[in-house]
């Protein structure tokens, strides 16, 4: 049979309990409130509150690889012990605190549990319980403003105590939940019922097979008898603070950290930590409404095996190098393109070319023709579409004209702070291109592809023809990326693909909320996709290697 927290009271932990009391249960609530009389509950109601109850905000997945997502979720790795433990970011829900408690944090509440809450207040022999593993020091004034903004009244409002009141001392969060339900079932005695209402279901399972070890121990050894257990697993709802604000809050829980550990001795001082960004490409991103009526204009099949994008034209598959970035217009800059064409390469891989409004407009795409990646069938990667040499050009009616912003595709990632490695240095990949003797490199040469053998769409066409001016063009033999005029890779001295390290160093790094200009360009950094595609990489995610998660942080490169 399982260990469970009711062992402690019944004669397998430090001193058996024989006494229960509605005065000693009060000493867990945050409430200054006198709890019912024994007699007059029949029904235990308990409620769960970070993504049961309240939509709590987790570490973005879209701004964070999973190394640092593991971190941050991690009490051990900061000095305020993380995401978890830090009220502010809580307190960040949202607007913030002074803008979203009059407002009661409307848009944040699962309101189907909060309807049960509220059926809950109205049952006169049901015990209203939200429990919570969040610090009681920490969070309980911030949680009984969050409730009371609703008008939601509890008799109890239970977080996790530094030591109980009989001096516990809890090994996790589950170990505290099952002490404090033992306590409430032993104290109520005539309950006949307890219903869980909980996200986790791995904390639903843990629940279900404690009251099934409590009630088996009952009918060997009563107290009071076994009593019916219902644990509903609720959906989670979760959400993520605004990308800004996340940043400057995770930026600030990285200076106090800092700040804390300089005060150890120098000899047990660890590196200070700091944020890194890895960027993965540089585009010219679409708006939401303009990708759709892109995707309208061929037909993509249904299902799994297709990914859907057309949500930007890829200026380069790295940080963009300066002097590409300074012809783009700099991040942020906008320009208009018009649609004349499409094409379907093998069946694999669905693209539409476009051409700058007006048509003299300096721009930069790596690819022969610019162009939109609209779908992929799996296996099938974006670089490919540039070997699409025959486009079906659109008739007039359906051309139409949008408008794009230059941005990276970029993930966000802390470590220990490092002189040798730069602002936009790849966690992996750099190393092993070192190791190489080169920079990241994409499978196809510029060589791949061969002119159009039939007339192609007359913007593909205007936009080969103006790529190789003299200094100006991509294909020219200072200015452009294969050096010759002929826009080869491999020509001129000057004309070199650029290594894809980046700018910045040990000591320039610039958090969300102080962006600012950048060689004399307008920045903005995506760290989001206006229309990420439904399953395309978004960057390392946590696996299954233990609470920092996995370390692989390869799949967006070798995708580009």
């Amino acid at each position: 049979m399982a260990s469970s927290a009711f062992g402690h009271f019944n004669g397998a932990g430090s001193q058996k309990r024989s006494h229960f009391t509605v005065t000693s249960l009060g000493r867990w609530s945050s409430l200054n409130k006198t709890l019912p009389a024994v007699d007059k509950i029949s029904t235990i109601h308990v409620y769960d509150f970070d993504n049961t109850l309240f939509k709590t905000p987790l570490p973005n997945s879209a701004l964070w690889n999973g190394l640092t997502i593991g971190m941050l979720s991690n009490q051990d790795v900061f000095i305020n012990s993380g995401w978890w433990h830090d009220n502010r970011i809580l307190g960040a829900t949202g607007l913030g605190l002074d803008k979203e408690e009059p407002r009661a944090w409307e848009g944040f509440w699962n309101e189907k549990v909060v309807e049960l809450v509220r059926l809950t207040m109205k049952q006169p022999d049901a015990l209203c319980v939200l429990l919570t593993g969040r610090g009681e020091a920490r969070f309980a004034d911030l949680l009984r403003r969050i409730v009371a903004s609703k008008h939601l009244e509890f008799d109890m409002l239970c977080l996790k105590p530094q030591v109980g009141p009989a001096n516990q001392k809890f090994a996790s969060t589950i170990k505290f939940k099952q002490e404090l339900l033992t306590e409430i079932m032993e104290t109520y005695k005539h309950a006949g019922e307890i219903r869980i209402y909980e996200d986790r279901p791995g904390h639903t399972q843990k629940f279900i097979d404690f009251l099934k070890d409590y009630n088996n121990t009952q009918r060997v050894r009563p107290t009071r008898g076994p009593i019916q257990a219902d644990i509903i697993q609720v959906t989670d709802t979760q959400t993520s603070l605004d990308p800004v604000v996340e940043v400057a809050q995770v930026q600030r829980m990285i200076n106090e950290h800092n700040e804390a550990m300089r005060l150890q001795p120098l000899h047990l001082r660890p590196k200070a930590l700091r944020i890194k960004q890895q960027v993965f490409f540089t585009s010219y991103a679409i708006e939401r409404a303009d990708s759709q009526r892109l995707l309208d204009l061929v037909k993509i099949p249904s299902g799994d095996s297709t990914r859907v994008h057309g949500n930007n034209i890829i200026i380069v598959p790295r940080p963009c190098p300066p002097h590409i970035l300074a012809k783009v217009g700099g991040l942020g800059s906008t320009m208009t393109w018009q649609v004349t064409g499409t094409a379907c390469h093998h069946g694999s891989i669905w693209a539409a070319c476009v051409t700058p409004v007006p048509a003299s407009a300096s721009f930069h795409t790596d690819n022969p023709v610019p162009l939109v990646v609209l779908a992929l069938k799996r296996g099938a990667r974006p670089a490919e579409a540039a070997k699409i040499n025959t486009w079906s050009a659109l008739p007039p009616e359906k051309r139409f004209t949008f408008t794009t912003t230059v941005r990276e595709k970029a993930i966000l990632r802390v470590e220990a702070d490092d002189p040798r490695h730069a602002e936009y240095e790849s966690l992996h990949a750099s190393k092993a291109s070192k190791a190489s003797g080169g920079g990241i490199k994409r499978k196809h040469n510029g060589d791949d592809w061969n002119p159009p053998k039939q007339p192609a769409a007359d913007a593909a066409a205007a936009a080969v023809a103006g790529r190789g001016g003299g200094g100006g063009g991509r294909g020219g033999r200072t200015g452009g990326r294969g050096g010759q005029a002929a826009g080869g890779r491999g020509g001129g001295r000057n004309g070199g693909k650029g290594k894809g390290r980046g700018r910045g160093g040990f000591s320039h790094y610039r958090s969300l909320d102080d962006v600012g200009p950048r060689n004399a360009v307008p920045a903005e950094v995506n760290y989001d996709e206006a229309h990420p595609p439904a399953n395309a990489p978004t960057g390392p995610r946590g696996g299954k290697r233990g609470p920092n998660g996995s370390n692989n942080v390869t799949d967006l490169q070798s995708y580009y």
